[in-house]
């Protein structure tokens, strides 16, 4: 049988890029692999490992990473990441890490060891990947690309209900401000900046509801999917 497709999911921060990916996965029996976790697990071991930092490099970084035995591998319709053969859990997901994993991403070095464990866990297709350059270098041949955007405003608003964090308009204000600081950093940097392939389907996710956007995206696989016609083109006239 023909290898399934590879599903590139890209775009900002909190545009809700890896729920989106987990439900359009869930659709279609495919893997979810969510490369955020693989950056924020590098981030973790660096936090544990390396000091303050403001003094990392991004060589040092990745081979800490890969003498940890950091490892991601689909198991179970998942990314399982382990360092050291222990699943990372939510540790990856603590506040001190979200701060610094931009930073992290940024490293050309750290950038060169991610993809390989990324490519490596999509050999076989059938995979839904999101991250911010899936689409334009991990997976530029990916058979389907989507780039999600949402208004700052309303990914302040799912960031901070995600963590549990009041709704009061300063939060929101504030937390749409770093947001915004991070697309900035995200889309300037030298090593695959953010931003959509050219064969990419944008959806603006801002006004949808969640299951619009995973209908949108499961029905452009499976037409992808679909095999080609072998019915004759209708008589002319």
């Amino acid at each position: 049988m023909p290898r399934r497709p590879i599903v590139a999911i890209d775009g900002p921060a909190a545009s809700g890029k890896s729920t989106t990916a987990q439900a359009v996965a869930r659709a279609l029996g495919f893997c979810h692999v969510d490369s955020g976790a693989v950056y924020r697990a590098v981030t973790l071991v660096a936090l544990e490992r390396l000091g303050t930092p403001e003094g990392w490099e991004g060589e040092r970084v990745a081979a800490e990473a890969r003498a940890r035995g950091l490892a991601a591998a689909p198991s179970g319709g998942r990314l399982a990441v382990t360092v050291g053969g222990v699943p990372v859990g939510d540790a990856v997901r603590a506040e001190l890490v979200t701060r610094e994993v931009s930073r992290v991403a940024a490293m050309p070095a750290v950038r060169d060891f991610v993809n390989r464990l990324l490519r490596e866990a999509a050999r076989e297709g059938g995979v839904v990947m999101d991250g911010r350059d899936i689409g334009t270098v991990v997976f530029p041949d990916a058979e389907v690309k989507v780039f999600l955007v949402a208004d700052p405003e309303e990914r302040a608003k799912r960031r901070l209900l995600e963590g549990g964090r009041p709704l009061d308009a300063r939060s929101i204000r504030d937390e749409a401000a770093a947001l915004e600081a991070r697309d900035a950093r995200d889309a300037g940097r030298a090593v695959a900046p953010l931003r959509p392939a050219p064969d990419a389907l944008v959806i603006d996710t801002t006004g949808l509801s969640f299951a619009e956007q995973v209908r949108r995206i499961v029905a452009l696989v499976r037409e992808r999917e679909a095999p080609p016609s072998l019915d004759p083109p209708p008589p002319a006239g």
